[in-house]
């Protein structure tokens, strides 16, 4: 079990459930936008870095 490869994959989730939820608050005109931009930006930020770990992760066994 290759615990990098794990962890990219749990910052993927993570970020793509931010993304989710910050276009959700843009569609539905929250009025809180200063937030679901700080959760847009914490998303992409953390998908960008989930994908990019588990794409640079070799397999080895």
């Amino acid at each position: 079990m290759n615990i990098k490869r794990t962890f990219g994959t749990i910052l993927t989730i993570l970020g793509i459930v931010g993304l989710i939820y910050a276009g959700y608050g843009f569609v539905n005109h929250s009025t809180a936008t200063r937030g679901l931009f700080v959760y847009g930006i914490i998303g992409l930020i953390f998908f960008v870095s989930g994908i990019g770990l588990v794409k640079n992760t070799k397999d080895e066994s």
